[in-house]
């Protein structure tokens, strides 16, 4: 009998477009051999044009569908996106703390788990577009508790730039950003530098030596399917975390798989088109097809 596949947990926002949000993490996780679950965040009128509206989910739900999926499948790991407002920040990170008690303090809900793998944090404030994605509460509750309970927090450049106060906008700047994040509690940062000339993501991670840094670069895809890349770059990291390798081969691997499934991008609606998050469902079938000829 085939070995289950890891399970691996999204909490973000629906994107009717696919490019982003749940359905996108769904097609990443997928993509990575993995069983993908969901919780919605919030609802948003969107497509390849921008983001019109948003509207955040009942915290009360957010609750209810984490606490559900938690008592009944084993979370290998999980991943969270957009969160949309204050309430349901303050809903993920109670959860969450909940999970990372002790199992004395967990004793009164049997259903309760141990706390949960692998959390990717991709603090998500603006769309592509520039519409606000969390709101200013939202993003001090972020910075304040779910920082510190992530195993790795994923913000670009300007997210970055936001949540510590420092201006991003080459190498040496990452790295001052990453000590920050550091001091806010945050275990091991991955900041995606894809919007620079050279796209360039820096690993930062501590370790019992102190502070362990990494550098990936590579060459800025010239492309309009570029939607959805952060989303898929935290998911892809989660994927590779949930089969059990370390953060630097995850890091790794995650900023290949975006950087194909841009290149494979194909152009679909008015504005910035997706990524092709399943582009190896049609490198599959190519290699079938050829082995059938004689």
């Amino acid at each position: 009998m085939a070995e289950n596949p890891p399970v691996v947990l999204t909490i973000a926002g629906f994107d009717p477009s696919s490019g982003a949000g749940v359905t996108a993490d769904i097609k990443t996780i997928a993509a990575h051999a993995c069983y993908g679950v969901a919780c919605i965040t919030a609802m948003t009128v969107q497509s390849t044009s921008g983001v019109k509206r948003v509207e955040a989910v009942d915290p009360a739900l957010v609750s209810d569908t984490l606490e559900e999926l938690a008592a009944d499948v084993d979370i290998a790991a999980v991943h969270i996106g957009m969160l949309g407002g204050a309430k349901v920040v303050k809903a993920v990170s109670d959860f969450l703390s909940q999970q990372s008690a002790s199992p004395a303090e967990r004793a009164s809900t049997e259903r309760r788990k141990a706390r949960l793998p692998n959390i990717v944090l991709d603090p998500i404030l603006k769309s592509s577009s520039g519409a606000d994605l969390l709101d200013s509460a939202g993003t001090r509750l972020l910075i304040e508790r779910l920082i510190p309970l992530a195993d790795v927090v994923t913000p670009n450049v300007e997210e970055a730039a936001v949540i510590t106060g420092i201006q991003v906008r080459e190498l040496e700047e990452m790295k001052a950003a990453s000590a920050r994040l550091h001091e806010m509690g945050a275990a091991a940062v991955v900041i995606t530098g894809g919007h620079l000339e050279k796209a360039t993501d820096l690993l930062s991670f501590t370790t019992k030596r102190g502070i362990e840094q990494e550098i990936f670069k590579a060459e800025r895809q010239r492309s309009n399917s570029t939607h959805g890349t952060g989303c898929a770059f935290a998911t892809a990291m989660a994927c590779h975390l949930a089969l059990d390798r370390g953060l630097a081969e995850a890091a790794l691997l995650a900023k290949t798989y975006v950087t194909a499934a841009i290149s494979y991008g194909q152009p679909l609606g008015r504005g910035i088109g997706p990524v092709h998050h399943l582009y190896r469902m049609g490198q599959q079938r190519r290699a079938a097809g050829s082995g059938n000829e004689s």
